[in-house]
């Protein structure tokens, strides 16, 4: 048996259909529950890097056969001693040596950078049920990564949602928010909030919970947010924006953001929502989510489903989430190697 790694060229058509491939079949497996891989936004970090993310990308091969692939995203501005990994192997080829040898090439490449620590997820058991087959986890163990933090993706079914709830939802946040109103867009933080944008961005690893992982808050600044959106933007991701803005001062204090795949209509993630520490207690949070949620709908009449994540120990988000209708579908680890 012949077991090799080398690093992925991204003139290889090919080759770039196998790894795609190979995501799908084991997304298939792991989590079925989720839409088909969009293959623009799979291949963005080629040709569409992230500010501050220096990819490396290697595929393994079993007697000539593509079988498993790692990304690995050293990390160049802030928490350059960390690296986060993705590492897949086709569900056909597994218990062969395909993750080790992908997991032992990562580590080389971690090392060589100068990095400490490699953080990477596998799918769980939700909290309070029993654990079941998740080879992510075994494996991880396996490596002598360390749990690190609890996840839980929440899904809102859109198709069975009483329209009115967000509606009221909203209202009854309004009233709780005097002084404060939602603002709108899409892709791109308009020119007047970037600043905002950036420094709530700039705590959002600040305020949420880590758990274990040795992560510091990223340095934001509008020069990355806008490398952000022309990222984004390469990869084709549309993204649907509320923010909050006092109103006495001009400044955006809350924002949310949610987004959908280049391939998807039906499905959507909820990503970022903050509110900035001083102005929270006035419902900004739901104000933003509620709204924001109304704002997609009103440019996607075709979504069905988002999906959000939230770490076990945000009982606050997680309270927002459920109000709105998001109920608990799988779980996850963050696991954390330090070398």
């Amino acid at each position: 048996m012949s077991l090799t790694v080398t690093p992925l060229d991204s003139a290889d058509t090919p080759m770039l259909d196998a790894v795609h491939r190979i995501a799908s079949a084991a997304q298939a497996v792991d989590e079925p529950d989720l839409p088909p891989i969009c293959r623009r936004r799979f291949e963005g970090p080629l040709g569409h890097p992230m500010p501050g993310i220096d990819t490396r990308w290697v595929v393994a091969r079993l007697d000539g056969v593509p079988a498993g692939w790692l990304r690995l995203y050293l990390h160049t501005i802030d928490n350059t001693e960390n690296a986060s990994v993705e590492l897949v192997v086709d569900p056909a080829y597994r218990r062969r040596g395909v993750g080790r040898a992908l997991h032992a090439h990562g580590v080389r490449l971690l090392r060589e950078h100068g990095g400490k620590r490699l953080v990477g997820s596998a799918a769980a058991p939700l909290p309070g049920e029993e654990g079941g087959a998740f080879p992510g986890a075994a494996f991880a163990a396996a490596t002598g990564a360390k749990p690190a933090l609890a996840d839980v993706r929440r899904r809102l079914d859109v198709a069975a949602l009483d329209r009115s709830r967000p509606v009221a939802l909203l209202a009854d946040a309004q009233v709780g928010a005097p002084g404060y109103r939602a603002a709108h867009w899409r892709d791109h933080v308009p020119g007047e909030y970037a600043a905002d944008a950036a420094r709530l961005e700039s705590r959002l690893l600040l305020d949420a919970p880590m758990g274990e992982l040795e992560w510091e808050p990223e340095k934001m600044d509008v020069e990355r947010i806008r490398g952000v959106e022309r990222a984004l933007d390469g990869r084709g991701v549309r993204r649907y924006n509320t923010g909050a803005v006092h109103e006495a001062s001009g400044r955006l204090v809350g924002w949310t953001q949610l987004t959908l795949d280049a391939s998807s209509t039906e499905h959507a993630w909820q990503q970022i929502t903050i509110v900035d520490p001083g102005h929270r207690g006035h419902r900004l949070g739901l104000l933003c989510k509620a709204g924001n949620l109304g704002y997609a709908l009103g440019h996607e009449p075709a979504l069905r489903l988002v999906d959000t994540w939230n770490a076990t120990a945000n009982a606050h988000m997680i309270a927002i989430n459920e109000q709105l209708g998001f109920r608990p579908v799988a779980g996850s680890v963050d696991w954390q190697l330090t070398l």
